[in-house]
Protein backbone atom coordinates (compact mmCIF):
# COMPACT_ATOMS: atom_id res chain seq x y z
CA UNK A 1 0.00 0.00 0.00
CA UNK A 2 1.54 3.32 -0.79
CA UNK A 3 1.35 6.77 1.35
CA UNK A 4 -2.12 7.80 -0.19
CA UNK A 5 -4.05 4.76 0.66
CA UNK A 6 -2.02 4.64 4.55
CA UNK A 7 -2.60 7.89 5.28
CA UNK A 8 -6.17 7.53 4.33
CA UNK A 9 -7.13 4.58 6.20
CA UNK A 10 -4.92 6.39 9.25
CA UNK A 11 -7.42 8.83 8.85
CA UNK A 12 -9.95 7.05 8.99
CA UNK A 13 -8.95 5.13 11.81
CA UNK A 14 -8.68 8.21 13.67
CA UNK A 15 -11.70 9.97 12.50
CA UNK A 16 -13.96 6.78 12.96
CA UNK A 17 -12.54 6.53 16.46
CA UNK A 18 -13.37 9.87 17.59
CA UNK A 19 -16.51 10.80 16.37
CA UNK A 20 -17.66 7.61 18.72
CA UNK A 21 -17.32 10.28 22.14
CA UNK A 22 -18.69 13.48 20.08
CA UNK A 23 -21.71 11.22 18.56
CA UNK A 24 -23.04 10.92 22.27
CA UNK A 25 -21.75 13.96 24.72
CA UNK A 26 -23.76 16.11 21.83
CA UNK A 27 -27.12 14.80 22.95
CA UNK A 28 -26.30 13.20 25.79
CA UNK A 29 -25.83 16.76 27.37
CA UNK A 30 -29.31 18.20 26.53
CA UNK A 31 -31.12 14.76 27.88
CA UNK A 32 -29.26 15.55 31.17
CA UNK A 33 -30.65 18.84 31.19
CA UNK A 34 -33.83 17.71 30.87
CA UNK A 35 -32.71 15.56 34.12
CA UNK A 36 -31.62 18.59 35.45
CA UNK A 37 -34.96 20.56 35.05
CA UNK A 38 -37.25 17.44 36.15
CA UNK A 39 -35.26 17.61 39.49
CA UNK A 40 -36.36 21.21 39.85
CA UNK A 41 -39.77 20.27 38.88
CA UNK A 42 -40.47 17.39 40.66
CA UNK A 43 -39.54 19.06 44.16
CA UNK A 44 -42.09 20.32 46.51
CA UNK A 45 -41.84 23.68 48.15
CA UNK A 46 -37.64 23.36 47.83
CA UNK A 47 -37.74 19.91 49.44
CA UNK A 48 -36.75 16.75 47.81
CA UNK A 49 -39.65 14.26 46.90
CA UNK A 50 -39.06 10.64 45.78
CA UNK A 51 -39.96 11.68 41.79
CA UNK A 52 -36.81 14.56 42.78
CA UNK A 53 -34.50 12.19 44.22
CA UNK A 54 -34.69 9.61 41.08
CA UNK A 55 -33.88 11.95 38.69
CA UNK A 56 -30.79 13.45 40.73
CA UNK A 57 -30.06 9.68 40.76
CA UNK A 58 -30.42 9.51 36.77
CA UNK A 59 -28.64 13.17 36.17
CA UNK A 60 -25.56 11.98 39.01
CA UNK A 61 -25.25 8.56 37.36
CA UNK A 62 -25.08 10.00 33.26
CA UNK A 63 -23.08 12.54 34.00
CA UNK A 64 -20.19 10.17 35.03
CA UNK A 65 -20.70 8.90 31.66
CA UNK A 66 -20.65 12.34 30.07
CA UNK A 67 -17.79 13.21 31.82
CA UNK A 68 -15.62 9.64 30.76
CA UNK A 69 -16.48 10.07 27.04
CA UNK A 70 -15.95 13.90 26.62
CA UNK A 71 -12.84 13.30 28.08
CA UNK A 72 -12.14 10.60 25.10
CA UNK A 73 -13.80 12.75 22.46
CA UNK A 74 -11.25 15.63 23.72
CA UNK A 75 -8.03 13.51 23.46
CA UNK A 76 -8.78 11.57 20.66
CA UNK A 77 -9.77 14.95 18.99
CA UNK A 78 -6.40 16.18 19.47
CA UNK A 79 -4.59 14.06 17.39
CA UNK A 80 -6.91 14.77 14.25
CA UNK A 81 -5.37 18.14 14.58
CA UNK A 82 -2.06 16.38 14.43
CA UNK A 83 -2.54 14.49 11.41
CA UNK A 84 -3.52 17.85 8.96
CA UNK A 85 0.13 18.73 9.47
CA UNK A 86 1.39 15.51 9.25
CA UNK A 87 -0.31 13.39 6.86
CA UNK A 88 -2.66 16.12 4.87
CA UNK A 89 -0.09 19.46 4.76
CA UNK A 90 -1.26 20.38 1.33
CA UNK A 91 -4.88 20.25 2.65
CA UNK A 92 -3.91 23.26 4.92
CA UNK A 93 -1.42 24.92 2.23
CA UNK A 94 -4.91 24.98 -0.01
CA UNK A 95 -7.65 25.20 2.05
CA UNK A 96 -5.78 26.80 5.06
CA UNK A 97 -7.84 29.97 4.58
CA UNK A 98 -11.15 28.49 5.29
CA UNK A 99 -10.28 25.59 7.21
CA UNK A 100 -8.31 27.72 9.53
CA UNK A 101 -10.96 29.99 10.65
CA UNK A 102 -13.32 27.22 10.79
CA UNK A 103 -11.34 25.02 12.93
CA UNK A 104 -10.63 28.67 14.84
CA UNK A 105 -13.89 29.33 15.82
CA UNK A 106 -14.69 25.38 17.34
CA UNK A 107 -11.95 26.19 19.77
CA UNK A 108 -13.16 29.95 20.56
CA UNK A 109 -16.86 29.26 20.87
CA UNK A 110 -17.38 25.83 21.66
CA UNK A 111 -14.48 23.91 23.97
CA UNK A 112 -13.97 27.42 25.90
CA UNK A 113 -17.50 27.65 26.87
CA UNK A 114 -17.56 23.65 27.94
CA UNK A 115 -14.13 24.01 29.62
CA UNK A 116 -15.54 27.09 31.33
CA UNK A 117 -18.93 25.28 32.49
CA UNK A 118 -18.07 21.51 32.74
CA UNK A 119 -16.17 21.91 35.90
CA UNK A 120 -19.40 23.14 37.50
CA UNK A 121 -21.87 21.06 35.44
CA UNK A 122 -20.14 17.54 37.22
CA UNK A 123 -18.63 19.18 40.63
CA UNK A 124 -21.16 21.91 41.53
CA UNK A 125 -24.05 19.79 43.18
CA UNK A 126 -24.85 21.45 46.34
CA UNK A 127 -21.35 23.56 45.97
CA UNK A 128 -23.49 26.33 44.09
CA UNK A 129 -27.40 27.11 43.56
CA UNK A 130 -29.66 25.24 41.95
CA UNK A 131 -30.16 27.80 39.25
CA UNK A 132 -26.58 28.20 38.62
CA UNK A 133 -26.03 24.72 38.19
CA UNK A 134 -28.34 24.24 35.58
CA UNK A 135 -27.08 26.91 33.84
CA UNK A 136 -24.15 25.02 34.14
CA UNK A 137 -25.31 22.31 32.19
CA UNK A 138 -27.21 24.66 29.29
CA UNK A 139 -24.04 26.37 28.71
CA UNK A 140 -22.32 22.93 28.06
CA UNK A 141 -25.16 21.62 26.29
CA UNK A 142 -25.09 24.63 23.93
CA UNK A 143 -21.10 23.89 23.61
CA UNK A 144 -21.14 20.86 22.53
CA UNK A 145 -23.67 21.49 20.05
CA UNK A 146 -22.02 24.68 18.95
CA UNK A 147 -18.60 22.15 18.29
CA UNK A 148 -21.03 20.18 16.07
CA UNK A 149 -22.02 23.47 13.92
CA UNK A 150 -18.59 24.55 13.08
CA UNK A 151 -16.97 20.66 12.71
CA UNK A 152 -20.12 19.88 9.87
CA UNK A 153 -19.71 23.23 8.55
CA UNK A 154 -15.94 22.75 7.90
CA UNK A 155 -17.23 18.98 6.28
CA UNK A 156 -19.98 20.00 4.54
CA UNK A 157 -18.11 23.23 2.94
CA UNK A 158 -15.53 20.08 1.38
CA UNK A 159 -18.42 18.40 0.16
CA UNK A 160 -20.28 21.38 -1.09
CA UNK A 161 -17.94 24.36 -1.87
CA UNK A 162 -19.04 27.90 -1.42
CA UNK A 163 -17.77 31.36 -0.89
CA UNK A 164 -14.88 30.60 -2.46
CA UNK A 165 -12.28 32.31 -5.07
CA UNK A 166 -8.87 30.56 -5.92
CA UNK A 167 -6.06 32.41 -6.37
CA UNK A 168 -2.68 30.57 -7.39
CA UNK A 169 -3.79 27.72 -6.37
CA UNK A 170 -5.49 28.53 -3.03
CA UNK A 171 -8.83 29.19 -1.55
CA UNK A 172 -10.31 32.34 0.11
CA UNK A 173 -12.76 33.47 1.45
CA UNK A 174 -15.33 35.66 -0.15
CA UNK A 175 -18.45 35.76 1.24
CA UNK A 176 -18.21 33.80 4.49
CA UNK A 177 -21.82 33.19 5.10
CA UNK A 178 -21.66 30.75 1.85
CA UNK A 179 -18.88 29.27 3.44
CA UNK A 180 -20.27 28.30 6.62
CA UNK A 181 -24.48 27.93 5.67
CA UNK A 182 -23.20 26.37 2.25
CA UNK A 183 -25.64 24.31 0.18
CA UNK A 184 -25.26 20.84 2.29
CA UNK A 185 -24.89 21.97 5.66
CA UNK A 186 -28.36 22.57 6.89
CA UNK A 187 -29.18 19.03 6.15
CA UNK A 188 -25.59 17.98 7.39
CA UNK A 189 -26.23 19.38 10.89
CA UNK A 190 -29.83 18.42 11.35
CA UNK A 191 -29.01 14.88 10.19
CA UNK A 192 -25.89 14.35 12.64
CA UNK A 193 -27.90 15.92 15.59
CA UNK A 194 -30.89 13.63 15.49
CA UNK A 195 -27.78 10.46 15.05
CA UNK A 196 -26.42 11.95 18.03
CA UNK A 197 -29.54 11.95 19.88
CA UNK A 198 -30.38 8.01 18.88
CA UNK A 199 -26.63 7.32 19.77
CA UNK A 200 -26.84 8.61 23.41
CA UNK A 201 -31.11 7.87 23.81
CA UNK A 202 -29.63 3.75 22.79
CA UNK A 203 -26.94 3.87 25.18
CA UNK A 204 -29.26 5.28 27.65
CA UNK A 205 -31.54 2.59 27.19
CA UNK A 206 -29.32 0.07 26.86
CA UNK A 207 -27.57 0.59 29.99
CA UNK A 208 -30.46 1.14 31.49
CA UNK A 209 -31.93 -2.13 30.39
CA UNK A 210 -28.64 -3.84 31.44
CA UNK A 211 -28.99 -2.82 35.16
CA UNK A 212 -32.48 -3.73 35.37
CA UNK A 213 -31.52 -7.33 33.97
CA UNK A 214 -28.31 -7.13 36.41
CA UNK A 215 -30.45 -5.86 39.26
CA UNK A 216 -28.46 -3.02 40.06
CA UNK A 217 -31.46 -1.16 38.74
CA UNK A 218 -32.34 2.32 40.94
CA UNK A 219 -35.35 4.58 40.57
CA UNK A 220 -33.07 7.17 38.40
CA UNK A 221 -32.55 3.77 36.40
CA UNK A 222 -36.27 3.66 34.93
CA UNK A 223 -36.14 7.48 34.57
CA UNK A 224 -33.62 7.29 32.33
CA UNK A 225 -34.82 4.20 30.61
CA UNK A 226 -38.04 5.86 29.94
CA UNK A 227 -36.73 9.38 28.78
CA UNK A 228 -34.45 7.24 26.04
CA UNK A 229 -37.09 4.66 24.78
CA UNK A 230 -39.51 8.37 24.20
CA UNK A 231 -36.89 10.35 22.58
CA UNK A 232 -35.35 7.44 20.31
CA UNK A 233 -38.67 6.81 19.66
CA UNK A 234 -39.67 10.96 18.43
CA UNK A 235 -35.88 11.36 16.41
CA UNK A 236 -36.31 7.71 14.29
CA UNK A 237 -39.06 8.93 12.20
CA UNK A 238 -37.30 12.63 12.04
CA UNK A 239 -33.87 10.94 11.05
CA UNK A 240 -35.57 9.39 8.36
CA UNK A 241 -37.61 12.16 6.93
CA UNK A 242 -34.33 14.53 7.50
CA UNK A 243 -32.41 11.31 5.39
CA UNK A 244 -34.68 11.87 2.74
CA UNK A 245 -34.04 15.48 2.38
CA UNK A 246 -29.95 14.72 2.42
CA UNK A 247 -30.17 12.43 0.20
CA UNK A 248 -32.37 15.14 -2.21
CA UNK A 249 -29.24 17.17 -1.69
CA UNK A 250 -26.73 14.88 -2.78
CA UNK A 251 -28.70 14.14 -5.83
CA UNK A 252 -28.01 17.49 -6.70
CA UNK A 253 -24.92 18.42 -5.53
CA UNK A 254 -22.72 15.36 -5.67
CA UNK A 255 -24.78 12.93 -8.26
CA UNK A 256 -21.60 10.36 -8.59
CA UNK A 257 -22.40 9.73 -5.03
CA UNK A 258 -25.47 8.96 -5.55
CA UNK A 259 -24.71 6.74 -8.35
CA UNK A 260 -22.36 4.28 -6.07
CA UNK A 261 -25.13 4.38 -3.62
CA UNK A 262 -27.89 3.10 -5.61
CA UNK A 263 -25.08 1.26 -7.11
CA UNK A 264 -26.76 2.40 -11.04
CA UNK A 265 -23.91 2.00 -13.16
CA UNK A 266 -25.82 3.37 -16.69
CA UNK A 267 -27.83 6.34 -17.26
CA UNK A 268 -31.02 5.27 -17.19
CA UNK A 269 -34.61 6.14 -16.68
CA UNK A 270 -37.03 4.76 -14.63
CA UNK A 271 -33.94 3.24 -12.52
CA UNK A 272 -34.44 0.44 -10.11
CA UNK A 273 -33.82 0.38 -6.33
CA UNK A 274 -31.51 -1.89 -5.38
CA UNK A 275 -31.85 -3.59 -2.12
CA UNK A 276 -28.94 -5.83 -2.29
CA UNK A 277 -26.50 -7.16 -4.58
CA UNK A 278 -22.64 -7.45 -4.84
CA UNK A 279 -21.40 -4.27 -7.04
CA UNK A 280 -18.48 -5.03 -9.34
CA UNK A 281 -16.67 -2.42 -10.98
CA UNK A 282 -14.02 -4.75 -12.96
CA UNK A 283 -17.72 -5.71 -14.74
CA UNK A 284 -19.35 -2.59 -14.07
CA UNK A 285 -22.60 -4.16 -13.03
CA UNK A 286 -24.23 -5.31 -9.61
CA UNK A 287 -23.96 -8.92 -9.28
CA UNK A 288 -27.18 -11.31 -7.89
CA UNK A 289 -28.91 -8.31 -7.27
CA UNK A 290 -32.13 -7.76 -5.94
CA UNK A 291 -34.21 -4.85 -7.27
CA UNK A 292 -37.33 -2.76 -6.85
CA UNK A 293 -38.47 -1.68 -10.49
CA UNK A 294 -38.43 2.81 -10.93
CA UNK A 295 -38.15 2.74 -7.21
CA UNK A 296 -34.88 4.24 -6.88
CA UNK A 297 -36.39 7.15 -9.71
CA UNK A 298 -39.43 7.52 -7.44
CA UNK A 299 -37.49 8.09 -4.35
CA UNK A 300 -35.27 10.57 -5.52
CA UNK A 301 -36.88 12.36 -8.31
CA UNK A 302 -41.04 11.32 -7.03
CA UNK A 303 -40.92 10.49 -10.42
CA UNK A 304 -41.03 6.61 -11.79
CA UNK A 305 -39.62 7.65 -14.99
CA UNK A 306 -37.37 10.27 -13.97
CA UNK A 307 -33.59 9.83 -15.25
CA UNK A 308 -30.52 9.08 -12.66
CA UNK A 309 -27.24 9.54 -14.00
CA UNK A 310 -25.33 6.35 -13.79
CA UNK A 311 -21.62 5.99 -13.18
CA UNK A 312 -20.41 5.76 -16.69
CA UNK A 313 -20.95 9.88 -16.61
CA UNK A 314 -18.28 10.04 -14.05
CA UNK A 315 -15.69 7.68 -15.45
CA UNK A 316 -12.27 8.10 -13.32
CA UNK A 317 -14.70 10.87 -10.85
CA UNK A 318 -16.72 8.25 -9.19
CA UNK A 319 -16.06 6.95 -5.85
CA UNK A 320 -15.13 3.47 -5.00
CA UNK A 321 -18.75 1.94 -4.88
CA UNK A 322 -19.20 -1.22 -2.81
CA UNK A 323 -18.03 0.66 0.24
CA UNK A 324 -19.99 2.96 -0.36
CA UNK A 325 -23.15 0.76 -1.65
CA UNK A 326 -23.04 -1.65 1.74
CA UNK A 327 -22.44 1.33 4.07
CA UNK A 328 -25.44 2.73 3.24
CA UNK A 329 -27.19 0.02 3.39
CA UNK A 330 -25.80 -1.00 7.01
CA UNK A 331 -27.46 2.72 7.85
CA UNK A 332 -30.53 1.98 6.85
CA UNK A 333 -30.95 -1.53 8.05
CA UNK A 334 -29.98 -0.45 11.73
CA UNK A 335 -32.79 2.67 11.01
CA UNK A 336 -35.81 0.65 10.99
CA UNK A 337 -34.04 -1.86 13.09
CA UNK A 338 -33.97 1.15 15.71
CA UNK A 339 -37.66 2.31 14.74
CA UNK A 340 -38.87 -0.98 15.39
CA UNK A 341 -37.26 -1.35 18.28
CA UNK A 342 -38.00 1.98 20.08
CA UNK A 343 -41.71 1.89 18.84
CA UNK A 344 -42.32 -1.47 20.23
CA UNK A 345 -40.73 -0.20 23.72
CA UNK A 346 -42.33 2.65 23.63
CA UNK A 347 -45.85 0.67 22.81
CA UNK A 348 -45.04 -1.89 25.94
CA UNK A 349 -44.49 1.34 28.35
CA UNK A 350 -47.72 2.70 27.42
CA UNK A 351 -49.64 -0.21 27.67
CA UNK A 352 -48.43 -2.55 30.39
CA UNK A 353 -47.70 0.46 32.95
CA UNK A 354 -44.38 1.05 32.37
CA UNK A 355 -42.71 -2.78 32.33
CA UNK A 356 -40.73 -4.12 29.69
CA UNK A 357 -40.64 -7.62 28.86
CA UNK A 358 -37.68 -9.40 29.40
CA UNK A 359 -36.59 -9.77 25.67
CA UNK A 360 -37.58 -6.42 25.48
CA UNK A 361 -34.48 -5.36 27.75
CA UNK A 362 -32.07 -7.92 26.51
CA UNK A 363 -32.87 -6.42 22.54
CA UNK A 364 -32.42 -3.21 24.34
CA UNK A 365 -28.81 -4.32 25.62
CA UNK A 366 -27.57 -5.87 22.43
CA UNK A 367 -28.93 -2.34 21.12
CA UNK A 368 -26.37 -0.59 23.14
CA UNK A 369 -23.91 0.62 20.38
CA UNK A 370 -26.00 0.56 17.77
CA UNK A 371 -26.06 4.45 17.73
CA UNK A 372 -22.14 4.11 16.60
CA UNK A 373 -22.20 1.82 14.17
CA UNK A 374 -25.14 3.80 12.19
CA UNK A 375 -23.19 6.58 12.68
CA UNK A 376 -19.80 5.28 11.59
CA UNK A 377 -21.62 3.37 8.28
CA UNK A 378 -22.91 7.28 7.46
CA UNK A 379 -19.95 8.65 7.70
CA UNK A 380 -18.13 6.15 5.85
CA UNK A 381 -20.93 6.89 2.57
CA UNK A 382 -19.94 10.81 3.49
CA UNK A 383 -16.98 10.75 3.09
CA UNK A 384 -15.60 7.94 0.59
CA UNK A 385 -18.26 9.10 -1.37
CA UNK A 386 -16.46 12.57 -2.12
CA UNK A 387 -13.76 10.76 -3.30
CA UNK A 388 -11.69 11.13 -5.18
CA UNK A 389 -11.69 14.41 -3.82
CA UNK A 390 -11.06 16.18 -0.78
CA UNK A 391 -12.91 19.52 -1.87
CA UNK A 392 -15.43 18.03 -4.17
CA UNK A 393 -14.62 18.70 -7.76
CA UNK A 394 -11.96 20.91 -6.76
CA UNK A 395 -8.96 19.31 -5.13
CA UNK A 396 -7.78 15.45 -5.31
CA UNK A 397 -7.10 13.76 -2.32
CA UNK A 398 -3.98 12.77 -3.99
CA UNK A 399 -3.13 16.18 -4.36
CA UNK A 400 -2.56 17.11 -0.66
CA UNK A 401 -1.16 14.26 1.06
CA UNK A 402 2.21 13.83 2.86
CA UNK A 403 5.65 12.98 1.40
CA UNK A 404 6.65 10.67 3.78
CA UNK A 405 7.20 6.94 3.05
CA UNK A 406 4.70 4.40 3.31
CA UNK A 407 6.95 2.43 5.90
CA UNK A 408 6.64 5.64 8.15
CA UNK A 409 3.09 6.17 7.57
CA UNK A 410 2.47 2.33 8.63
CA UNK A 411 4.31 2.40 11.88
CA UNK A 412 2.01 5.22 13.06
CA UNK A 413 -1.00 3.80 11.51
CA UNK A 414 -1.02 0.42 13.68
CA UNK A 415 0.17 2.31 16.66
CA UNK A 416 -2.70 4.76 16.59
CA UNK A 417 -4.94 1.54 15.78
CA UNK A 418 -3.62 -0.53 19.11
CA UNK A 419 -4.37 2.61 20.98
CA UNK A 420 -7.91 3.25 20.08
CA UNK A 421 -8.50 -0.73 19.97
CA UNK A 422 -6.99 -0.37 23.86
CA UNK A 423 -8.94 2.28 25.01
CA UNK A 424 -12.41 1.43 23.33
CA UNK A 425 -11.98 -1.76 25.29
CA UNK A 426 -11.51 -0.01 28.12
CA UNK A 427 -14.06 2.88 27.41
CA UNK A 428 -17.11 0.28 26.87
CA UNK A 429 -15.31 -2.45 29.71
CA UNK A 430 -15.64 0.83 32.41
CA UNK A 431 -19.66 1.46 31.22
CA UNK A 432 -20.30 -2.25 32.23
CA UNK A 433 -18.57 -1.78 35.37
CA UNK A 434 -20.39 1.24 35.91
CA UNK A 435 -23.62 -0.11 35.23
CA UNK A 436 -23.24 -3.42 37.35
CA UNK A 437 -21.89 -0.90 40.11
CA UNK A 438 -23.92 2.37 39.93
CA UNK A 439 -22.37 4.92 42.28
CA UNK A 440 -24.48 6.02 45.15
CA UNK A 441 -25.71 9.32 44.94
CA UNK A 442 -23.95 11.36 48.24
CA UNK A 443 -25.81 13.12 50.63
CA UNK A 444 -25.34 16.45 50.37
CA UNK A 445 -24.60 17.07 54.14
CA UNK A 446 -21.77 14.85 53.34
CA UNK A 447 -20.04 17.08 50.75
CA UNK A 448 -17.44 19.43 52.11
CA UNK A 449 -16.91 22.43 51.63
CA UNK A 450 -13.07 24.51 51.44
CA UNK A 451 -11.88 25.95 54.38
CA UNK A 452 -11.76 29.20 53.39
CA UNK A 453 -15.92 29.25 52.82
CA UNK A 454 -16.18 27.41 56.18
CA UNK A 455 -13.46 30.58 58.09
CA UNK A 456 -16.31 32.82 55.63
CA UNK A 457 -19.46 31.49 57.12
CA UNK A 458 -17.98 31.23 60.66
Amino acid sequence: MDTLILSRLQFAANMSFHILFPTITIAMCWLLLFFRIRVMATKSDGLTTAASDAWEEAYYFWTKVFALTFALGVVSGITMSFQFGTNWPGFMEKTGNISGPLLGYEVLTAFFLEATFLGIMLFGRNRVSPRVHLLATVMVAVGTTMSAFWILSLDSWMQTPAGYEIIDGKFFATDWFAVVFNPSFPYRFGHMLLASLLTASFLMAGLSAWQIIKGTATAGTRKALHTAIIAASIAIPLQILMGDAHGLNTLKHQPAKIAAIEGIWHTEKGAPLTLFGFPSEKEKKTLYAIEIPKAASLILLHDAEGEIKGLNEFEGKHPPVAPVFWAFRIMVGLGFLMLAVAWSSAWTLLRNKKILAKSQLYLLAAMTFSGWVATLAGWYVTEIGRQPYIVYGLLKTADVVTQHSSPMVMVTFVTYLAVYLMLLAAYIGVLKYMAEHPPKLPDANMISLPPSIHLQGA
